[in-house]
């Protein structure tokens, strides 16, 4: 049964439990603004492991806003293959146009202005003020949303836990109260296998205490990732092949269905590289073959 108010976890167990196992991962070195946004853009459901050479590609090649924007977008995707989601790629690129364009080449310290930048969700405008700007508010990704659900015991809007969320960061901790619940969630308090005993939050944690009932409150609370759909076989999988021959060169419509990984399907093959067009992603060329925009 979830408490009829607010439970709140032990600051000083949570940041002592940061300040001793946080991952030293390339992107909490550094301040830099725009070097957050694009990690925090890059490792949207994508695999800190294949992030961080891509992050590192794309920073040494457009260090600030005004650099990526005077690149190309083919450019930019063409570093992005593998990274998956290109359409994240295509928003960054347009957002650093808009930064050069309106706001002088940086990265604005004001929620308002980061939630008008293209593909900036509620997600990744907090991300940028607390982890660049090391502002107090509450970050709310899927394991911060999964663990304060178990913690509350109960499941929740999105509304509610993102105002939970905020009202529980300690003033001047910003930064690592919102790493440390991130670093929780993802290595402790996990979907399948949650390692409670290991946990700085435990002694508070409603779901803990009343012995993990069913259902577990994480499922179907707002802001926790579900799984997948399939890739394997997937119309993203086969855009995303597509793409990444794209980044060697135009593709003539006989080509399509190969680059695809589709031989045997040229009709889906034509109907995918039409929804890259569509997304911006690709263009047709004056000889019809297809390339990058």
């Amino acid at each position: 049964m979830a408490s009829e108010v607010p439970v709140t976890p032990d600051p000083t167990a949570v940041l002592g439990w940061g300040r001793r196992n946080l991952s030293d991962l390339p992107w909490r070195r550094t301040r830099d603004p725009w070097a957050v946004l694009v990690s925090e853009v890059m490792a949207q459901q994508t695999p800190v492991a294949r992030v961080v050479p891509k992050w590192d590609d794309f920073l040494a090649r457009w260090p600030d806003p005004t650099a990526c924007a005077a690149a190309t977008l083919g450019e930019v995707l063409g570093l992005w293959s593998g990274l998956g989601y290109p359409g994240r790629a295509r928003d960054l690129h347009a957002t650093a146009r808009v930064l050069v364009a309106d706001h002088g080449g940086v990265v604005p310290a004001d929620r308002d202005a980061l939630l008008a930048l293209p593909g900036i969700g509620p997600y990744t405008a907090s991300a940028v003020l607390a982890f660049a700007f090391e502002a107090d508010v509450g970050v709310v990704d899927t394991n911060i949303a999964r663990l304060l659900a178990r913690h509350q015991g109960e499941a929740m809007g999105a509304t509610q836990v993102r105002t939970l969320a905020a009202a529980l960061v300690p003033d001047g901790e910003g930064w690592w109260w919102n790493q440390t619940l991130m670093e929780i969630g993802a290595r402790v308090c996990r979907p399948r296998t949650p390692t409670c005993g290991e946990c700085p939050v435990r002694a508070s944690c409603t779901w803990r205490r009343e012995g993990w009932p069913d259902p577990d409150p994480a499922v179907g609370s707002a802001l926790v990732s579900s799984r997948q759909a399939r890739f394997e076989g997937s119309d993203r999988q086969a855009r995303g092949r597509l793409l990444g021959v794209l980044t060697e060169g135009p593709v003539p419509p006989a080509g399509l269905a190969a680059a695809a990984g589709l031989p045997d399907d040229p009709a889906r093959a034509a109907r995918i590289a039409d929804g890259l067009v569509a997304d911006g992603l690709a263009r047709r060329r004056p000889d019809d073959s297809l390339g990058l925009p």
